[in-house]
This record gives structure tokens, sequence and C-alpha cells, in this order.
């Protein structure tokens, strides 16, 4: 049974959190998509800046794509942006008028920018996410904020464990227990795309199990023999010998690499393979499991702890304010859930 988010440990359990609601209305969850690159200004493809609220980063090419005649398929975008919030950011459109771009009229759509470059804007040409989350709900503020200036004083220094958010599990939270049925010899999915959805969710619930034991002991900011490491924020993972490494972790410039379990994953060796394999067992799997799910299942390797140096929280009226940034592939509800505390103060939506 795949377990629900709200039992992940927390890095600061010994700290009493805010409370409070997260995600009140629409603005209280905001979104910066930072690209890898900006437009050229030159080439066949138009790429458009636009501000969303309360839809889909699908919904919204599905609008652009209407209001435009194009095919949606042909629409490029580097990155999934939440519904219930307003986010920015780029999209790429085929054999387009700049001018027809700049004076669509969608609602809750805005086009910021328009400009032109040479591809197709593809998933993962971005660095990260800018945030701006507001935690409303609050009976003292002023002791809100003293206990959240605690904990994000923590953070900064230690990091966040880097679980994945509930938005991973679908939303009635059974995709993983749905992969790891068709893992075992149960009936394929019918859909492609369900084939993937499922898998990817069965590899991070195995994820989020052997990182909460890591952090339930004490293992967040060290090497176990035999670990891989990978540099943060981006980098390859290696096989790390932790007595000569150690010190890039306490710099924080890299972090120990939790396994995406996959046919193709790179293994760890010693101790961290045995703490890694018994998830695998405790779950009733092995490494050819994945052989079900062929290029679907190949695997890869996940820091166990984004490091957030811009973490920021100020009061905002009768509220309170986390400003941050995040690589891709980090989740936001993960680090407000460490500072709010109790996840049903927190509301998870697809990201």
């Amino acid at each position: 049974m795949s377990a629900s988010t709200a039992e992940l440990p927390y890095l600061t359990a010994s700290l009493p959190g805010t409370g409070g609601v997260l995600r009140a209305t629409h603005d209280d969850f905001c979104v910066d998509e930072i690209p890898a690159y900006e437009p050229s200004g030159e080439g066949d493809h138009v790429y458009a800046r636009i501000e969303k609220r309360d839809m889909t980063t699908p919904f919204a090419v599905q609008k652009l794509a209407r209001a435009l005649g194009v095919d949606p398929r042909d629409v490029g975008y580097a990155g999934l942006k939440d519904r219930h919030a307003v986010t920015t950011q780029w999209v790429s459109l085929p054999k387009v008028d700049p001018a027809a771009v700049e004076s669509l009229a969608i609602e809750n759509l805005r086009v910021l920018a328009v400009s032109r470059h040479r591809n197709k804007l593809r998933t993962g040409h971005l660095r990260g996410n800018r945030f701006s989350l507001r935690i409303t709900g609050l009976d003292d503020v002023d002791g809100a904020l003293a206990r959240a200036e605690r904990i994000v004083d923590v953070l900064r220094s230690a990091g966040v464990p880097n679980y994945y958010g509930e938005q991973r599990f679908g939303r009635a939270g059974d995709n993983a227990d749905r992969g790891f049925a068709w893992l075992k010899g149960g009936p394929s999915p019918r859909q492609p795309f369900e084939k993937k959805l499922f898998v990817s969710a069965a590899q991070s619930e195995l994820f989020n199990r052997y990182l909460s034991a890591r952090v339930r002991d004490g293992l967040l900011a060290t090497y176990l023999d035999g670990e891989l490491a990978m540099r943060w924020p981006v980098g390859g993972p290696w096989h790390v010998d932790p007595s000569e490494a150690q010190g890039l972790y306490d710099a924080r410039g890299a972090s120990a690499a939790g396994p995406i379990f996959g046919t193709k994953m790179l293994r760890a060796k010693g101790d961290a393979q045995a703490r890694e394999e018994r998830e695998l067992s405790a779950e009733g799997l092995t490494y050819e499991s994945f052989a079900r799910a062929r290029d679907l299942g190949e695997g890869s390797r996940r820091p166990v702890r984004m490091i957030v140096d811009d973490l920021r929280v100020a009061r905002d009226g009768a509220a309170l304010r986390l400003t941050f940034t995040l690589p891709a592939g980090g989740y936001a509800t993960t680090l407000a859930r460490e500072v709010m505390k109790g996840a049903e103060n927190v509301e998870t939506t697809f990201e």
C-alpha cells in the first residue's frame, strides 16, 4: 500500500510548524518558470511567455492552439505548472504570426512577451522555478512567523528532504499501487500514458520510502559506504568515497543520490546497496521487475536533499509569505509542509 506524503518524516520534526492554509486562493501560490535559455529573436518558432490562472499547462496549450488554428501537439513547453495557482512560463508555437499571438484574448491567460527562436521548446528546457507562497488562516501571525523563521534557518543550512509530492501519485493517490501491481505480473495498463504514469509513481513511491528511512535515521547529510553522489543542482551520479567526499557534501556542493529503481539504474554497493534493496524486497520487487515496463522503467538517480539558499519567510499582512527557488523536479509543497507541519494544511495539485 502506498504511503501518503502526510506520513513522510519531517527533517525539522522537533520544531512546531505554523499551521494555516496554503493556496486558499490562486494568488496565494505563484510560480515563475526560469528558462534554460532566452529566445534569440530569430527562427521559425514563435515563443510566448504566458501567465495563466486556474488551468493546467496542457489545458492552456489547448486554448492557445484552438485560438491560433494549430495542432496542440506542435506547441512546445518546458514543464508542467500547477492549476490552482498563478504561473508564468514560455511556450513555443509553430508557424504563427507574432502579432496574432500578442493580440490573443483568452480568459485566465495573458501573453506577457513574444519573441522568436530556432527550436521548439521541449520538456526539461528549464533551470527551475521561483515560488511565492502565501500561508493564510493563522490565529497568531507573529507567533507563526517566529516558528517559521526557526524552521527556515534549519532548512537553509541543512537542506530539505527531496521527497516527491502528492501530485506525483494521482488524484486518488493509487497510481503507485497500480504500478506495483503491473510490475509484479498483473494486467498491463491499456493506455500508453497510463503505463508511464503508473511506473513513474511506483518509482517515486519507492524513493520516498527510501528517503523516509534515511531521514528517520539521521542520514540526510552524510554518505554511506558504497554510496553514489550527485553534484547539486545538476550532475550525473558517481560512486563516492565517503572519507574523501564528505567535505563536498558539507559544503552543500553535492548530495547522496537515492534510487529511482529501474533496469539501467547505476547501482550502489555495500551498505548503501543493502539499504536500497530493502525497499525493493519489502514491496516484493526485484531490479528485473522493471523489465516489464521496458524503456519506461530504465531508472535513474535523484538527490536526497534540496539546497534552497534563497529561502525567505516574511509577514504579509495577516499571512506569511515564503519565497524560494527550486530546480526542475523539486516540489514546493514538500518545502511548505516542513514549515507548516500537518499535510491537511497543504492543498496539493499537479505540479
